[in-house]
């Protein structure tokens, strides 16, 4: 029994005191914690006191660099504004100088205007006192002088009346030479085709000097047979890497071209080789002769003609006169003769291949004797073409006598190809020599700056120093050069002289 109670007792004795324990323990946790949150709380407002400190800080350096960009943007337009008060006071004091400078000059105006009106009146008293002394010396009165003058007026004005008529017809006779020439022109624009310009020599471009060697062959045997089946001669000289084939007979140069060409190629050379060669050559040459003789009749629409007149036809653009290439040249011709037949209302097919045989003859002129005309006239007789054809053809270098419209036609239309600047090499250099002689003579009289001659020549443009020559000047200038022009130079048509003075004011403003 005892026993028990002190069981019990020491039961609610160890409750307790664990009861005690745990309530210490609890105490003790709960300062620490708070203990902790107090800490962290510090930390946290003294972490807010400085970031609070670096925005206040940011703040006032924002603040004072705001301050010091208003100031110098205020210091800058302050300095504007004194740079545009001085321009101003300085363009004040240069128009009150102008206002003074123009006073000046007005006074001396009126000064002028006073010394003249007295001039004009002491004028007019000589005047009246040298046709009263006049009227004594002459022993005619003053009705009778006027009479006298009025009729030498008529007699000048019936002169220059007539003058003005014949100008009138000469205007007239003008206007349908400009109407000529625009139905000429408009021909030549509309059918101009492109030219080539070949020589009497044939350039070969080698790959190596290595090659060069292998064409001469040994002691120049290859050379030589090349030579001898195409009948050209090959120039060797110190130039790199190229061969000159020589020769009158533009056929026979290009068939050479094409077998050095072929040999090359081929990289065999020996006169077997070069004898299979220059047949092959021979014969691509005649199949490209054949097809451009086509060509040019197809162009034209021709019609069909004999095989072997196409073939001499085609010859013709292997041939070349003054730079011009002669089929080409034949082209543009029947081009340009058929407009003008469908203008003037000739027979147009007959006009266009009588220009285009018209050079027939030039294609075997090597070969057979006389001129290029009458071995073309005797071609196309042979091989059946129509007289009128011929009749056409035969006249474009007057051997024969033009004798239908057609035939006058060709001849017009050979000299608009022929003439035209840049289809043959000297006719340009006239037409420069030309207009160079146009500035010289322009450049010969005192005052002259500058001078072009443009529109083909039709026109020289003069820029004359404005200091030495005035407007009075200036046309008195402008007849002396035509004057000069009319007796130095020989020219159709006319030439418009056209002088020109410029005077330039500059002021700026500011």
């Amino acid at each position: 029994m005892t026993i028990g109670i002190y069981s019990i007792i020491g039961g609610i004795l160890a409750l307790v005191s664990g009861l005690v324990i745990g309530y210490l323990l609890s105490l003790f946790l709960t300062n620490k914690r708070i203990s902790s949150a107090s800490s962290r709380a510090e930390n946290l407002l003294t972490e807010a006191k400085n970031k609070a400190q670096d925005l206040l800080l940011e703040a006032k350096n924002t603040s004072l660099k705001m301050l010091e960009d208003s100031k110098r943007v205020e210091e800058e337009r302050h300095q504007q504004l004194v740079r545009i008060e001085g321009m101003l006071s300085k363009r004040e004091l240069e128009l009150d100088g102008r206002a003074k400078d123009m006073d000046r000059d007005r006074q001396i105006v009126t000064t002028k205007i006073a010394e003249i009106s007295e001039l004009k009146s002491e004028l007019e008293i000589k005047l009246q006192a040298q046709n009263q002394e006049l009227e004594k010396i002459a022993g005619l009165k003053k009705e009778e002088a006027r009479d006298i003058l009025f009729r030498n007026i008529e007699e000048e004005s019936q002169k220059e009346l007539a003058e003005k008529m014949r100008k009138f017809e000469q205007s007239n006779k003008e206007e349908l030479e400009r109407k000529a020439k625009d139905i000429l022109t408009t021909a030549i624009q509309r059918y101009a085709g492109s030219h080539i310009a070949d020589a009497t020599t044939t350039v070969v471009s080698l790959p190596s000097d290595e090659v060069k060697g292998k064409i001469i062959g040994k002691e120049g045997r290859n050379i030589k047979t090349i030579e001898r089946l195409t009948g050209v001669d090959i120039i060797i000289d110190d130039t790199p890497e190229v061969l000159v084939v020589s020769g009158f007979d533009p056929v026979r140069r290009q068939i050479a071209k094409l077998t050095i060409d072929k040999l090359i190629a081929d990289g065999r050379i020996h006169p077997a080789r070069i004898e299979e060669t220059v047949e092959k050559s021979k014969a691509e040459i005649n199949e490209k002769i054949k097809q451009a003789g086509e060509a040019a009749l197809f162009e034209i629409g021709a019609g069909a003609v004999d095989p072997r007149l196409t073939y001499l036809l085609g010859r013709l653009a292997f041939r070349t006169s003054y730079g011009q290439n002669v089929l080409l040249h034949s082209i543009e011709m029947a081009h340009v003769a058929g407009m003008l037949a469908s203008e003037l209302g000739a027979d147009v097919t007959v006009a266009k291949k009588g220009a285009l045989f018209h050079d027939i003859g030039k294609a075997v002129d090597h070969e057979v004797q006389g001129t290029h005309v009458e071995i073309g006239r005797k071609i196309l007789q042979k091989f059946g073409m129509d007289e009128k054809v011929v009749a056409a053809m035969e006249a474009h270098h007057e051997e024969y006598p033009y004798s239908t419209l057609e035939s006058r036609i060709v001849q017009s239309a050979d000299a608009i190809s022929g003439a035209r600047p840049g289809a043959r090499r000297d006719t340009v250099e006239i037409y420069l020599k030309r207009l160079g002689d146009l500035e010289h003579i322009a450049g010969s009289f005192e005052g002259v700056e500058k001078s072009y001659a443009i529109q083909a020549g039709r026109e020289l443009r003069i820029f004359v120093t404005p200091t030495k020559i005035d407007d009075l000047s200036a046309m008195k200038l402008a007849r002396d050069i035509a004057k000069k022009i009319e007796s130095e130079m020989k020219y159709p048509g006319e030439i418009k002289v056209n002088v020109i003075r410029e005077t330039r004011a500059i002021e700026y403003a500011r």
